[in-house]
């Protein structure tokens, strides 16, 4: 359930509000076991990831570092290679 929960801070472009937003979906989702909420709970699924995704861009804003930002391609291709290493070709 969690595994589309991305590192977000320290890249260039910096991360979005999609992105944080999509984080703190899977975060909810997995807090709550359930990927789907029920018509019952759904106003406390979306007031919770609304709550997260705040949370998380406070963070981001407010985290500092003296690393140089991380190229996201790049990034992105060292986790593709890996994958393949792990599961091997698809």
């Amino acid at each position: 359930m969690c595994r589309n929960i991305r590192t977000l801070f320290n890249f260039a472009p910096p991360a979005t509000q999609e992105e944080i937003r999509a984080a703190s979906l899977q975060f909810v989702r997995k807090l709550s076991g359930t990927t789907r909420p029920s018509q019952a709970n759904e106003q406390a699924f979306e007031r919770a990831t609304r709550a997260v995704a705040r949370a998380a861009t406070t963070l981001l804003d407010e985290l500092v570092t003296q690393a140089p930002p991380k190229d996201r391609e790049l990034e992105a291709q060292k986790a593709r290679e890996r994958a393949q290493k792990r599961f091997g070709k698809a």
